[in-house]
C-alpha cells in the first residue's frame, strides 16, 4: 500500500450511482426498517441512475429482533440485488455456534443469548439445575432446529467487503500496508486499534462500523457509522452522491 490515498473530502461515488452504507443493526428490526423507509423514500422524491445499500454487518445478537432482522434483509435482497450485506463478527459468530455451541465464545458471552430468544429459544434455562454445559446443549439444539435454513444459507452468503469508486466497505476495518484486494477476512471483520490509529489515507475512504461511537466518525481516511443502535437507539449511516456526503440517522427507543 503507497502512501498515496484519497482523502474522504475529495472521495467521490461512481458517476450515476447514488451510495448508502448502514452500520450495525444488532436486532434492532425497528431501526432498520426505519433506514429503508428513510432511504426508499429519497430515492422516490430524488431519484438517482443507479444505487447501492450496503449493509456493514452485525445484524444479530443483543438487540431483541435478530430473527425479524434476517427475515427483513432476506426480503430486501430478493426484492433487488442492489441491497447489499456484508459480514460482521456477530453475524459469523452465529454460524460458529450453530455448528459448535462454545459457552464461553463470542455467541454466548456477547448477546446470542437474546438471538436465541428471537427464534424462540431459551439458551440459559434453569442452569441451577442443569448445569452450564447441559443446558447449552440442549438450548443448541433447539436452535439448530428453530433456525430457518434459509438464514443460514443467508449469513454464509456474505461477502466480507464490497468497493464502489473512492469508498471501500467491510464491517471493522482493514490493515494498513495491505493491498485492497488482499485483506484477511479476520482483519476485515474485527480490527480495531492499529486500523483507527493509522495516520495516512488509505487508497479509498473506508467505510466501516464494529467500534461504537456516539455520533458517526468522519476521518479524512474513514468513516465509523456504529452509533450502538441496539442500546442507544439511533441507527446511523452515510450517504454518497457524487462528491456529496450525508450522515443519515433514524431514532428510536433507547435501551
Amino acid at each position: 500500500m503507497t502512501d498515496i490515498g484519497i482523502h474522504y473530502l475529495d472521495a467521490r461515488a461512481p458517476a450515476g450511482m447514488r451510495l448508502y452504507a448502514i452500520g450495525d443493526v444488532h436486532g434492532r428490526l425497528d431501526l432498520l426498517a426505519a433506514m429503508h423507509r428513510r432511504i426508499e423514500s429519497e430515492l422516490e422524491y430524488k431519484p438517482t441512475g443507479d444505487w447501492r445499500v450496503i449493509h456493514l454487518g452485525d445484524y444479530v445478537d443483543r438487540g431483541p429482533e435478530s430473527k425479524g432482522v434476517l427475515d427483513f434483509l432476506i426480503a430486501a435482497r430478493k426484492r433487488d440485488p442492489r441491497h447489499l450485506m456484508l459480514a460482521g463478527n456477530h453475524d459469523i459468530g452465529f454460524l460458529d455456534f450453530l455448528e459448535e455451541p462454545d459457552p464461553d465464545g463470542l455467541f454466548m458471552r456477547y448477546g446470542g443469548v437474546q438471538t436465541a430468544q428471537s427464534y424462540g429459544v431459551d439458551l440459559v434455562g434453569d442452569i441451577s439445575w442443569f448445569g452450564k454445559a447441559e443446558t447449552i446443549r440442549r438450548g443448541h439444539a433447539d436452535l439448530v432446529k428453530a433456525v430457518p435454513k434459509a438464514h443460514v444459507d443467508f449469513l454464509r452468503s456474505l461477502s466480507f467487503s464490497a468497493s464502489f469508486g473512492d469508498f471501500f466497505f467491510c464491517h471493522a476495518g482493514i490493515r494498513p500496508d495491505v493491498p485492497l484486494e488482499e485483506q484477511n477476512p479476520q482483519d476485515l471483520i474485527w480490527i480495531r486499534e492499529i486500523f483507527h490509529n493509522h495516520p495516512g489515507l488509505y487508497p479509498k475512504v473506508v467505510v466501516h462500523g464494529h467500534t461504537p461511537v456516539p455520533e458517526a466518525e468522519v476521518m479524512p481516511n474513514r468513516v465509523n457509522v456504529d452509533t450502538l443502535a441496539w442500546q442507544s437507539g439511533m441507527l446511523s449511516a452515510l450517504a454518497v452522491d457524487g462528491a456529496d456526503k450525508r450522515i443519515l440517522t433514524v431514532q428510536g427507543k433507547a435501551f
